[in-house]
Parts: structure tokens; C-alpha cells; sequence
């Protein structure tokens, strides 16, 4: 065992437990929808538009903001929404991020700072155990996690790592890696952002998330119209080059890492992948760009449209031009894909599920919930929660509403920033947080 060693907790937090659920609160358009943590609680809504993005000229700069300090937990628990409860299942994990389901219900985490892969296998009760399992160990910075063929019987598990993807046999049931893994996929751009998250949208191919090497990549040589032409020609439309060359994007690839090729562009950093249940569609979470002010751009997340371009790092939401790139890139403008949901800017979302369970109530299936991994670089702090998105009938609504706060204590201290999420076989929802080296899990307790 590392020196960090996993502590498990068996304690249930009753944390939001009341007799009836509190009527829908208003929902906070333009910019009442701005604001930090001091905001937050379970319930409030926001809706942001492309349209309530605040003028760049006008914008005051985030430089010199400085990281939130960590603090110990104590006592907290996160705040949920009434008629929930929250379990404390694990602490003193070394750095807990992507969480995914087996078709089984074991629960798989990437321990990225622990450099394993861990299973937790829930009882009878739907609690998870005293103790995991580690499936795999060894692994430099492991995070993105995909069971394959996607449905009853997966014959495989990826598993990712900044510049690689590992394969693993794999039977339902199993806890403990059966042999070492086959390198499918070598050669990934490295440096810059690691996060390389996987989703399995069919039984034909994986994708895979790689994030930018830089935040507005001025580091680009200049390139005439013609070198463009050729170089797209053999990328995407809107594909950037140099050492943010196969970067930004989304990437398809075969089972057996063959055929690796752009699927999407202009994603500055898609940190977490999901597919949609009922549509198929792939999605990702987009960490945005820096240095445009506290407000701007806003993060969000997004269907993801094979071909698409979502214009890093000339523009934003839209054809919304960046300063730092005025001028450059016209023939781009109109050819920006809108994302889907818009969220505060800086907020750095980090995982997204969608909920396809039964324990919640009806209202909540066919939503999604996202980790906001909390601003590092704005004045004052926003993100450090999970929200909901809201959904009718299969389409989002653009509305995101706070489900789990409580992360922050004050204006410079905070001791836990959401990172992982699924859902769990039983319908409860799993949580895990990097600042502490937590995982949480999320029951609806009321009564009928």
C-alpha cells in the first residue's frame, strides 16, 4: 500500500433529509446569473445565454488571482437538496477522478495521483464497501475509464493516460486485472492539459478527449491560406497546428487503436465525456480559455457534432472573436458550433453523467450532472459544486441548477473540488473530489 493509505468511512450524513421538497426557486438570467460560491445552494437555477456574454473590451482581468488554499474537512459535508442524503464512503485517495459503472455495477475510479485503478463493488444495500480493489496499479496519471463493446458484456476496459491508451481483458466481475494491458493507442501530444477522457459511443470505435497544449495558443507560426487549405485538408476544418497540432479536438479511434483521427475541433479542454442514453450522442464538459476577465468566456457543456468545430482558439461561443486572435481566421466565423449549455466562466467542469437511474425522483431522469472543479483565477471563487442540467425530452433547456455545494469555507479556503461522477446501479448518485481525496455517495432518502 502507497503511504497515502485509502481510509474508509461507513458514516451516512443525513445532510438535507426534510419531510417535502422546496417549491422551484426563479431562475437567475443574464447577469444576476453571475456569482461566487457565496450563491450557491442547493436548488438555485441559472440560465446563461450567448448573448449575456459580457463585452471583452469591457472586462476587468483575471491575472493575479491565486489558487484557493486547501483546508481540512472536518466535520463538513457537502449541502444536497431536501429529501437527500450523503455518505462519506473514502478518504485519503490520492487524487480520485473519473468514475464509471460496470454493466455489473462495480464502481471503477481512476486514482490519478495514485497511479492505480481502483473497484469498489456496492452490497446488497447499495452501499459501497469497506475497502477497494485495485484492478490496476502502475499507471502514469490514469483518468479516463470505458468499458467495451458498450452494453451487457464488455470484453475490455480502457484506460487512459496522458500520452497512451491501455487495453485490459475483462469479464464482467472482474476486480483485479486478469493480465497486463496491450498499448492500443501511442503517440497522444503530451504537456499542456493530461485529461484524456474516453467514451464508447457505439460498438465500432472509442473517443478520446485531448485538451490544448496552452491556453490561447499564440505559440501557433504563422500560416498562409494556402498552408491552411493543405493542412486541413489533412485534420478538420479549424484544426490548430504546431504544438497544438491533433490538440483541442476530440479524437475517434478503432477498438484496436486504428485509425486515429480528429472527430471534433475548437474544444479547448473536454474533460469529461459522456453518452447521452436515449440519443446515443456523444458530450463533453469544456474547460475554457483564460484571461479575458472574470466573466468571459463561460464554460459548457455540449453535444459533440462529428466534423465540428467549436472555435478554439479564434472564438468563442460562437463567433464571439477573441481579441488576442482579431483578424485572424474570418472564413471561420459562421461555421462556430453554439455549445449546448453555457456556464459561469471559470467554473472548470470536470465530469459529466447523465442520470438514467430510478431512485431519484421521475423529474430527475434523463438529466445530467456535471462537477465544477472550482476557478482558480477569478475574484471571488466560482464552480466547487455539482450541478444539475436540465432536460425535456431528450434536449437540454440550457438551465443548470446547484445540487451539491458546500466545498468552500471561505473567500481562500476550501477542502474539497468535485472531479468525478456516475451514477450508480441502484439509481444513488457517486461523487469524488481531489482537494480532499474524497468520495461521496448521494441517496434520496425521503419517505413516501
Amino acid at each position: 500500500m502507497p503511504a497515502r493509505a485509502v481510509i474508509i468511512i461507513a458514516a451516512l450524513f443525513a445532510a438535507g433529509v426534510a419531510a417535502a421538497a422546496a417549491p422551484p426557486t426563479p431562475v437567475r438570467k443574464g447577469s444576476a446569473a453571475f456569482g461566487s460560491w457565496r450563491d450557491d445552494a442547493p436548488g438555485v437555477r441559472r440560465h446563461l445565454r450567448p448573448d449575456d456574454l459580457p463585452d471583452a473590451a469591457a472586462q476587468q482581468s483575471t491575472i493575479g488571482a491565486s489558487p484557493a488554499r486547501s483546508a481540512a474537512r472536518g466535520e463538513r459535508v457537502p449541502a444536497v437538496p431536501a429529501g437527500f442524503a450523503v455518505e462519506l464512503v473514502a478518504e485519503g485517495l490520492d487524487e480520485p477522478r473519473t468514475l464509471r459503472v460496470a454493466p455489473n455495477g462495480d464502481v471503477f475510479l481512476a486514482e490519478t495521483g495514485g497511479g492505480r485503478v481502483l473497484v469498489f463493488r456496492p452490497g446488497a444495500d447499495g452501499k459501497l464497501p469497506a475497502q477497494p480493489v485495485v484492478f490496476a496499479t502502475g499507471l502514469r496519471e490514469a483518468y479516463g475509464i470505458a468499458f467495451f463493446p458498450p452494453g451487457p458484456e464488455p470484453t475490455a476496459v480502457y484506460v487512459s493516460q496522458p500520452d497512451r491508451i491501455l487495453r485490459y481483458a475483462y469479464r464482467n466481475g472482474d476486480t483485479v486485472a486478469s493480465a497486463a494491458p496491450d498499448v492500443v493507442l501511442k503517440g497522444i501530444p503530451a504537456g499542456g492539459h493530461s485529461t484524456r477522457d474516453l467514451a464508447a459511443p457505439d460498438a465500432r470505435r472509442l473517443l478520446v478527449a485531448v485538451g490544448s497544449a496552452s491556453n490561447v495558443a499564440k505559440g501557433m507560426p504563422t500560416r498562409s491560406a494556402g498552408e491552411i487549405a493543405a493542412f486541413e485538408r489533412t485534420r478538420l476544418r479549424g484544426a490548430a497546428w504546431g504544438d497544438e497540432d491533433r490538440r483541442a479536438a476530440v479524437w475517434t479511434i478503432a477498438p484496436d487503436g486504428g485509425d486515429a483521427r480528429l472527430y471534433a475541433t475548437g474544444l479547448r479542454n473536454c474533460a469529461g465525456m459522456a453518452v447521452q442514453p436515449a440519443t446515443k450522442a456523444p458530450w463533453c464538459v469544456v474547460n475554457e480559455r483564460d484571461g479575458l476577465g472574470n466573466d468571459l468566456p463561460f464554460e459548457y457543456a455540449t453535444r459533440v457534432r462529428e466534423g465540428g468545430f467549436y472555435g478554439w482558439p479564434w472564438y468563442y461561443i460562437g463567433a464571439h472573436a477573441d481579441p488576442r486572435w482579431t483578424g485572424e481566421r474570418a472564413d471561420l466565423a459562421d461555421r462556430v458550433v453554439v455549445p449546448d449549455v453555457l456556464m459561469q466562466a471559470h467554473s472548470a467542469p470536470l465530469g459529466i453523467a447523465f442520470y438514467d437511474g430510478t431512485m431519484f425522483p421521475s423529474t430527475y431522469r434523463g438529466d445530467a450532472f456535471v462537477t465544477l472543479h472550482g476557478s482558480w483565477n477569478r475574484v471571488p471563487r466560482t464552480g466547487y459544486k455539482v450541478v444539475r442540467l436540465r432536460f425535456a425530452d431528450g434536449v437540454p433547456t440550457g438551465e443548470y441548477e446547484d445540487f451539491m455545494t458546500g466545498f468552500v469555507i471561505d473567500d481562500t479556503h476550501v477542502w474539497g473540488r468535485p472531479t468525478g461522477i456516475a451514477v450508480a446501479r441502484d439509481g444513488s448518485l457517486l461523487v469524488s473530489e481531489d482537494q480532499g481525496g474524497t468520495l461521496w455517495r448521494v441517496a434520496y432518502r425521503l419517505s413516501p
